[in-house]
């Protein structure tokens, strides 16, 4: 379970501050994946980070009952002077999993062949992208978040896998997705969210969701 207990987040842009979230509180059970529509610009990304512990709210409370992952596309927790199969194993043994399996099923995956014994310094965008997705997907977790906005991978093979996996793996985990776009978040969530103006407005269904959404966005 993850919930949030009137928490508050804003920023200071330099000449206004822009609040993100305003004593806000919801919850997200294990099996009920969660889509969250909102305009570019509302803080999705900051949204999602908070999910992961990776920010801190203002005020309030964020409970965390399950193990969540890290974001999609989210490169903090690896080290770009070592190979990826160090990055592997090195997590996989900080998660308690075995390297050898989190190691071989990122080979797999990621398909980077003698880049994959390469430092993460020398990859692209997209092979980062891919690397991070992979190793994502190796590790166990309850709870899955995916940033719409986070780079994503060009390599149309390695989509189709990773896409198929994921598929897969909402039958048995919860995933939490933000987008701008209803379409995205069709294929992953029943449950929906709308973030507007510092307020999380939450809806049985996506369809209820997408009233509001399309009513404050193109209205």
């Amino acid at each position: 379970m993850l919930e949030f207990d009137t928490v508050s987040k804003s920023f200071w842009t330099g000449s206004q501050r822009k609040v993100i979230l305003d004593r806000v509180s919801f919850r997200v059970e294990v099996g009920k994946s969660l889509g969250v529509l909102a305009p570019n610009g509302t803080g999705k990304t900051t949204l999602i980070n908070m999910i992961a512990g990776l920010e801190k709210p203002d005020e309030g409370t964020i409970h965390r009952e399950c193990n969540i992952s890290f974001p999609l596309g989210f490169m903090g927790g690896v080290v770009s002077r070592i190979s990826a199969m160090e990055n592997c194993r090195y997590i996989a043994r900080l998660y308690g999993m075995d390297p050898d399996y989190v190691e071989a099923y990122c080979r797999w995956l990621c398909d980077l062949d003698e880049y994959f014994d390469q430092p993460l310094g020398t990859y692209s965008s997209g092979m980062r992208a891919r690397f991070s997705f992979a190793l994502m997907l190796a590790l166990d977790f309850d709870m899955y978040l995916i940033d719409e906005g986070m780079p994503g991978s060009t390599d149309v093979e390695f989509n189709r896998k990773a896409g198929s996996i994921l598929e897969e793996r909402l039958r048995t985990t919860t995933i939490v997705i933000v987008s701008h776009s209803p379409k995205v978040l069709e294929k992953f969530a029943r449950q929906a969210a709308v973030l507007l103006d510092g307020q999380l407005y939450m809806f049985d269904t996506l369809e209820e969701a997408k009233q509001l959404y399309d009513y404050e966005t193109q209205g």
